[in-house]
């Protein structure tokens, strides 16, 4: 959490100090991992660590260029090119735990300065057409916090059961 959300008041603060309490669970999950064991699955799912990683750090950037700029600014091509659905949940060639860690920490760096600088968490944006979405439903930015903070609770238990998995560690207990 940025300096700046730590002496915030209300729901920001709680949504933001929630927010990183998960991330942390997430991170703290891939410690002290190769690339190899970050990149390895270890169940039947598709799903690895660092993709793990790589996705809710697409996912939060995604929601929170919605919660600016609506269904065209999410849908939008990711900076340094459009990537193919698979491939936003495991490692590819070139990808690094390490690597795929920092960008995590500047997309969870510029949501929290968004968290705090946005105007008004009441500003509704419409959802893009999605069969998983009702038509003409539209999201609150607060709603698309809630959104982020389950996504990365969920793949925080995911992740924590992959690496009991791989090695037997755990975030917990």
């Amino acid at each position: 959490m940025t300096s700046d959300s730590a002496a915030l008041p209300g729901e920001r603060a709680d949504f933001l100090q929630t927010l990183d309490t998960h991330r942390g669970f997430l991170r703290y999950t891939v410690r002290d991992l190769t690339d190899e064991q970050a990149a390895r699955r270890t169940t039947v799912s598709e799903l690895c660590l660092g993709g793990l990683i790589k996705h809710v750090s697409g996912v939060e950037a995604r929601w929170m260029r919605f919660a600016v700029g609506g269904a065209p600014a999410m849908e939008a091509a990711e900076p340094g090119g459009a990537v193919a659905w698979e491939e936003r949940f495991r490692m590819t060639e070139g990808e690094t735990l390490a690597g795929l860690l920092e960008a995590y920490e500047r997309v969870a760096a510029e949501t929290d300065a968004l968290v705090v600088s946005l105007p008004d968490l009441d500003r509704v944006q419409a959802l893009p057409v999605a069969p998983w979405f009702e038509p003409g439903a539209t999201w609150s930015v607060r709603r698309v916090l809630l959104h982020v903070i389950a996504e990365t609770a969920q793949h925080a238990g995911h992740a924590d059961i992959i690496r009991e998995s791989l090695d037997g560690a755990k975030t917990m207990g």
